[in-house]
């Protein structure tokens, strides 16, 4: 018979960071117990709100089974102690023992029978032992109790078959009951399983399941927004955090007053969003409106006014602090702010935020893509990108930073092009976050990123694992993106050893060894960027195994036309023909304890198959050759593909094994061309499949 185990552990509020996590910890503790008991299930399901985390277990068999063991003992006539070492580790008394003929000799074996317990009994061990070990990233012991959960635990409820399984923790032991909203339904019911709960709470005003919740908060939002005649700002982040503290959502809409829409909306949002979890909205234009959506966790008879009434004071004030920054900052230039720099420490190993300020501008001026025009922006740009920094704004919301300093620029009357390469020197910040394209911007993004990575690595601060507390990755796939987006021809190692330099000796690793690190750490963030795109990461590896690149567009071609090579019929059939041909030339070169190298013997080719091969070889070398100096790599891969047939031809007719060792030499030297003029486009050894 089957029967339902149901948890639910009551307290106050759970920080939303930590609640979908604790819903996933809950369930694989919980059913790794179970499991390691040997209780198997059909179904587990984990649900998770403000106050409360909760689980179902559907499937379970009311006790553990029987479980029968046998243990091979000490042979017949073996010392004394063997024989009482194995009857302590087993319980059993000698006569309790049976003697066995295995065919190698008598032994003793125990028969070990364990009768199955409850599951009511496992599941309050494993319960508890979950409770106890639970994984919270920040935990607290309240009252006189030694225990520790995330806040105060209120109750627990936990049934079993509908039974009360007695768990305990702390002064709590588990009942049948539980309580509802906090406001609109704080009495106590009871249930008898997960169906009653689950109807029970929503009775109770409680939508238990964070799906619904969330959908319920857009789905209001989204109503709410279009009877203002505005659009909803879309914010993901702000929505799950939403989710996680209400258990019961009531969307409302307030106003913002009118004197504050002169303020920047950036301003607005990030203080709506960060100090209050209001929701934006957008006019038609995508210019933020003067109105604003609450979630509140209540529905109130007077549908709302009061709730609203109360916000609306809130946010008065907290926007009242905001317009003061916006006006006291604005009547300070940027320039005049860049002393404090000097103050704000960067890195310890790496001076202050001043001197990164000198490096970015040193960088920058090296930088080739620029015309003069651009060159004498980005240079003002780059000594003004960190300045914001100390603006009572940015110091209030860092999450500004850079989007200040483009408000602050044009304020104190600088080029568009300056303001917005302020703006722009952090992005992109991710995946998702769009590429800076004005050259003004590329070039402070740019250098404000190879400085960072050049600084770390010299340092010797790499990511390790998955730790990268210095955004690193984040660093250089802004580089890759900047780069490659952008088609800038730009080499990476002067790039890198030319910011090394602007350390002036401070950095512990050389230059060439920081150079050359970073250039495997590209390579790998480039891999992870690509095969987002589709790309084969063996490709990418053929490209650098040649060495010595450090050009994204040139490799990206450089890849591009290989793959599309080995795509075709002649690529694939002569992927195979040097593999073959490689096999051959290591089998026999390990047969003579030495490489066959040298150039090939023409005297020495006496079938036609093999005097076409090696005419076919020196041509495609040649073109090859000057097609990869001109970059036309498309071209290079088919010289590439005239290699097909003569190399089918040869190994058609020619026994490369010949008896004669002189021209046993020369045919292998002419198989090791083909691998010579193959990998002068790429490494084919790295190419899988």
């Amino acid at each position: 018979m089957m029967a339902e185990l149901l948890l639910e552990i009551l307290s106050e509020e759970i920080p939303a960071r930590m609640q979908a996590r604790a819903a996933d910890d809950l369930r694989r503790l919980v059913t790794e117990g179970l499991a390691a008991n040997g209780l198997a299930f059909e179904a587990a399901r984990a649900y998770v709100s403000p106050r409360r985390l909760s689980l179902v277990v559907e499937g379970l068999a009311t006790a553990t089974p029987d479980v029968s063991e046998e243990r091979r003992g000490p042979r017949l006539g073996a010392a004394p102690q063997a024989m009482e070492g194995f009857l302590k580790s087993t319980g059993l008394t000698p006569g309790q023992l049976e003697k066995r003929d295995t065919g190698k000799g008598e032994f003793w074996f125990a028969v070990l029978a364990r009768k199955g317990r409850p599951t009511a009994e496992v599941a309050r061990e494993v319960i508890e032992a979950a409770m106890a070990e639970f994984p919270w990233p920040k935990s607290m012991r309240w009252g006189a109790n030694t225990v520790r959960w995330v806040r105060p635990i209120q109750s627990i409820l936990c049934l079993f078959d509908g039974a009360v399984v007695p768990v305990a923790f702390g002064p709590i032991t588990a009942g049948n009951t539980t309580a509802g909203h906090r406001f609109l339904a704080p009495a106590r019911f009871a249930v008898a399983d997960f169906a009653e709960y689950f109807a029970g709470l929503e009775n109770a005003k409680v939508m238990l399941d964070p799906t619904e919740r969330r959908h319920a908060i857009l789905r209001q939002a989204e109503a709410a927004a279009a009877a203002e005649g505005y659009a909803l700002r879309a914010d993901e982040g702000l929505l799950a955090e939403v989710t996680g503290l209400v258990e019961w959502p009531v969307v409302l809409a307030g106003s913002i007053d009118e004197r504050f829409m002169a303020v920047p909306q950036e301003v607005l949002i990030t203080s709506m969003r960060s100090h209050q979890k209001y929701f934006s909205l957008l006019k038609s234009d995508g210019s933020l409106a003067p109105r604003f959506l609450v979630v509140a966790n209540m529905a109130s008879a007077d549908g709302g006014s009061e709730v609203i009434a109360g916000n609306q004071r809130v946010l008065r004030a907290r926007l009242s602090d905001a317009a003061f920054f916006w006006d006291t900052d604005r009547k300070h230039t940027l320039q005049s702010r860049l002393p404090k720099l000097a103050e704000r420490l960067f890195y310890a190993k790496l001076g202050s935020m001043a001197d990164k300020v000198v490096r970015i501008q040193n960088l920058v001026a090296e930088l080739p893509f620029l015309s003069l025009e651009q060159k004498a922006a980005a240079l003002v740009a780059a000594s003004l990108c960190k300045a914001d920094l100390a603006s009572e704004m940015v110091g209030e919301f860092p999450e500004l930073q850079g989007t200040m300093g483009r408000y602050y620029a044009l304020n104190d009357g600088l080029s568009h092009d300056v303001a917005n390469a302020v703006a722009a020197h952090y992005a992109p910040q991710g995946p998702g976050d769009s590429c800076p394209t004005a050259p003004v911007s590329v070039a402070v993004s740019l250098a404000d990123k190879v400085d960072s990575l050049v600084g770390f690595f010299g340092i010797d601060e790499k990511p390790t694992g998955s730790k990268d507390p210095f955004a690193l990755r984040r660093a250089a796939l802004g580089v890759i993106r900047l780069v490659v987006e952008n088609g800038l021809r730009l080499p990476l190692v002067p790039l890198f050893d030319n910011a090394h330099a602007q350390f002036d000796g401070a950095l512990a690793r050389p230059a060439w060894e920081t150079s050359r690190e970073l250039l495997d750490f590209f390579a790998d963030r480039l891999k992870v960027h690509l095969k987002e795109k589709g790309v084969r990461h063996d490709l990418i590896n053929a490209v650098f195994a040649l060495g010595n690149e450090d050009d994204l567009v040139r490799l990206l071609a450089r890849v591009g036309a290989l793959g599309a090579f080995l795509g075709s019929d002649d690529g694939a059939n002569l992927l195979v023909a040097y593999r073959r041909a490689a096999n051959i030339v290591r089998i026999e070169e390990k047969k003579d304890g030495h490489a066959q190298t040298g150039a090939v013997d023409p005297a020495l080719l006496g079938q036609a198959e093999e005097k076409e091969l090696a005419a076919t070889l020196a041509s495609v070398a040649a073109d090859a050759k000057g097609a990869l100096e001109g970059e036309r790599f498309g071209e290079a891969m088919s010289a590439l593909a005239r290699l097909r047939r003569p190399v089918d031809a040869f190994f058609q007719s020619v026994t490369v094994n010949a008896e004669e060792p002189a021209l046993r030499a020369n045919r292998l030297k002419l198989l090791g061309g083909i691998g010579a003029a193959m990998g002068a486009v790429a490494d084919f050894s790295q190419i899988e499949g």
